[in-house]
């Protein structure tokens, strides 16, 4: 998926260099059990239940500065800090956007199966990137490089109903001073060794209402979940080209 600055200059013609970011923050999330939900429904199930789910996504990612990357199967992968760069900003956005969709898929009801909720497993992290344009036929703008991997890694060593994040994204948040945050511990990745990780449990001060999908329009919906310190998510305990195996 190109982002519409990067759709303008393909449009017109122009070159679209790779270019270097030096930080952002990538978020990968899945749905916990979906191979085997696939495995008891219709194909056009599968499609119904993913169009009604990541349209409600969508729906939230825009009162954001965040970009959609790409959607695969259940996998679903955003970015804050390009291709226009917002200071810090990246990782605000990506949390509270997190607690967002936290908070709806808690209450998102799937009509073509049994489960009482889905259970979306989400990690984030921040780093430098390097972000082009892939391919002629169909462009793709594609992002690259070990934050891509480590971010994956933050979402498949996390769990369900839960805000998996690195270290170097909870630095980042402890700054703001409003995040609720819960130290994991060191805990070994495939592919890095033992990191230090963190898990966001919600955010301080309430934001304004958001837009909400309901299946047919957008309307106004309850704030992206972000918690006081009395009210913080304690719920019962995406790829890209580069997603690592």
């Amino acid at each position: 998926m190109a982002s519409s600055t990067v759709a303008d200059r393909l449009k017109a013609g122009m070159a679209v260099e790779p270019e270097l970011y030096e930080c952002v923050t990538i978020y990968f999330s899945d749905i916990i059990g979906f191979t085997e939900m696939c495995s008891e429904l219709k194909p056009v199930q599968i499609v119904n239940l993913l169009n009604d789910l990541y349209s409600t996504f969508d729906s939230i990612i825009g009162n954001y500065d965040v970009y959609k990357v790409e959607t695969i199967g259940d996998g679903y992968m955003v970015v804050s800090g390009l291709p226009t760069r917002n200071g810090s900003e990246h990782a605000v956005h990506i949390a509270r956007m997190s607690l967002a969709l936290l908070s709806v898929i808690s209450n998102f009801t799937p009509i073509e199966t049994n489960d009482e909720r889905l259970m979306l497993r989400i990690g984030i992290h921040s780093g430098p990137v390097c972000a082009g344009v892939v391919g002629l036929k169909m462009p793709r703008y594609c992002l690259f490089g070990d934050t891509v991997n480590t971010a994956s890694r933050m979402e498949t060593n996390g769990m369900e109903w839960k805000i998996h994040m690195s270290y170097t994204t909870a630095e980042i948040l402890k700054t703001y001073g409003s995040f609720i945050m819960k130290r994991r511990g060191e805990i070994e990745i495939k592919g890095k060794g033992s990191m230090e990780t963190y898990w966001l449990l919600g955010e301080k001060d309430a934001n304004p209402e958001i837009v909400v999908w309901t299946g047919s329009q957008a309307q106004a919906g309850p704030a992206p979940t972000t918690a006081t310190a009395t009210t913080s998510i304690n719920m019962p305990t995406v790829a890209t080209v580069s997603r690592p195996i």
